[in-house]
């Protein structure tokens, strides 16, 4: 487990930004300055501590926090608006994405905070910092993941394109198939200049300070977890060893430059290492892994279809419950906490429409919520969920026929390449938040 140490961050020089510094008035540095530091979450006996209490949580993923952040002033009231709203609800933990890789096309994340190799944008990291800050006023925490296996937010594809690999096959530009993506991001695992590269962006990333607290990230609780990637996987047997090789050395990197704060891969569980648990506890046999992480996407693993039969909500409850409850088994076999950092439903009919039914997805998430409340009450292995996503007051305006995410529309937690508003649970959710609020209540993580 982390030593309650502190160590010195060498900062790189290695980079430059796009524009000259953002300058942050003394106002707004006297907002955050004095903040008290909120407490260290730890793991003890195999389960998260927030400073001497059990932490168990109901968060969400809120990838483009930093980016709302760093939209000037209305972008700044948005936030904090959606934070509040948040914390009302007991929602304390966010898992968040840091910047996105290249913006070049209409399926990534844009603007990017590496528009470049090696070249960030201020604006974005000033939106970075802001966003930490406005978390530690609120004594909020975020799980921070610093590449993404998916062509939405450029990550390990784009180090691949920059490095000569050829242009990254996004399927969503139609002439490419899925099967085209999964051969080309393997060659990341192998690729010995990109995976230097990330590496210098972990470092980069890990020796900034915040402008508006003056904290150093590595000695800033307000971050719970380093987190490797959003959903690092293999792609055929021979891949687990130098995919296994890459991943002990970044989370060694992260351990050596911040021994205090936790350490997670952002994996899907079994269903990223071809189906296969035991594959899935080799690859997390590192010690500097503190917890594990695991997904579950009954859609999307064509577990659940409306109107199919064997496929319905309760076929898909059955399935999804004893998905998790397999890998709360290896966590407990490990004796460490297991969060599972993504889980989300459409609404009804797969409507985009903010007055459509959540019927199902409530049943839905009713179920995996009683399996966290069971683990609380029995001191079990799940200690955490973040569903997918909470997109708070945004209105996305679906302009074209599929609903993508166009320049000028509010962000969401759909990414730009899924239609806007599907997997999205909004403010105006009722029934959603009640269920996340009363779930928080009773693991004790909300105050009234």
């Amino acid at each position: 487990m982390k030593k309650l140490i502190l160590v010195s961050i060498i900062l790189l020089g290695l980079y430059s930004c796009k524009s000259a510094k953002n300058v942050v008035s003394k106002e707004d540095i006297s907002e955050f300055k004095a903040l008290a530091q909120p407490d260290l979450i730890t793991i003890k006996d195999g389960k998260f501590y927030k400073g001497e209490s059990p932490y168990y949580y109901v968060g969400t993923n809120y990838w483009y926090g930093p980016l709302l952040a760093s939209q000037g002033e209305e972008g700044k009231l948005r936030l904090n608006k959606e934070l509040d709203f948040m914390l009302a609800h007991g929602i304390d933990n966010l898992r968040v994405l840091i910047g996105a890789d290249g913006g070049k096309n209409d399926y990534t994340v844009k603007p990017a905070l590496q528009y470049k190799l090696g070249k960030y944008d201020d604006k974005l990291l000033e939106g970075l910092d802001y966003f930490m800050a406005a978390l530690r006023k609120r004594n909020m925490y975020a799980v921070l993941y610093f590449t993404n296996n998916w062509e939405w937010s450029g990550g390990m594809s784009q180090y691949l394109e920059w490095n000569g690999y050829g242009k990254v096959p996004i399927p969503n530009l139609q002439k490419y198939t899925w099967k085209q993506y999964f051969d080309y991001f393997p060659q990341f695992h192998s690729c010995k200049p990109c995976m230097e590269q990330l590496e210098d962006h972990v470092r980069f990333i890990m020796g900034r300070t915040n402008r508006y607290t003056n904290k150093k990230y590595t000695t800033d609780n307000t971050v719970m977890s380093w987190q490797v990637g959003n959903e690092p996987r293999i792609a055929n047997e021979a891949h687990e060893k130098p995919f296994t090789e890459w991943l002990n050395r970044v989370v060694d990197l992260i351990e050596e430059l911040d021994p205090v704060h936790l350490i997670s891969t952002g994996a899907e569980g079994e269903v990223a290492f071809l189906d296969d648990i035991d594959s899935y506890k080799r690859i997390h046999k590192n010690s500097n892994i503190d917890y594990l992480t695991a997904h579950v996407w009954v859609k999307n693993w064509s577990l659940y279809k409306e109107g199919e039969p064997g496929k319905g909500i309760e076929d898909a409850k059955i399935k999804a419950k004893a998905y998790v409850q397999k890998h709360i088994n290896v966590a407990k076999e490990k004796g460490v906490p297991l969060v599972f950092s993504e889980f989300g439903l459409p609404r009804q009919g797969e409507s985009l429409s903010v007055n459509s039914s959540v019927k199902n997805r409530d049943n839905y998430y009713q179920m995996i919520f009683s399996m966290l409340e069971d683990n609380y009450e029995n001191g079990g292995a799940l200690n955490g969920l973040n569903f997918w996503g909470f997109s708070g007051f945004a209105q996305p305006k679906n302009r074209n026929s599929e609903g993508k995410w166009e320049k000028g529309d509010d962000l969401t937690s759909d990414p730009p390449q899924e239609p806007q508003g599907l997997n999205s649970v909004f403010a105006s959710d009722t029934s959603t938040m009640n269920l996340i609020k009363s779930t928080n209540k009773k693991l004790g993580n909300l105050n009234e």
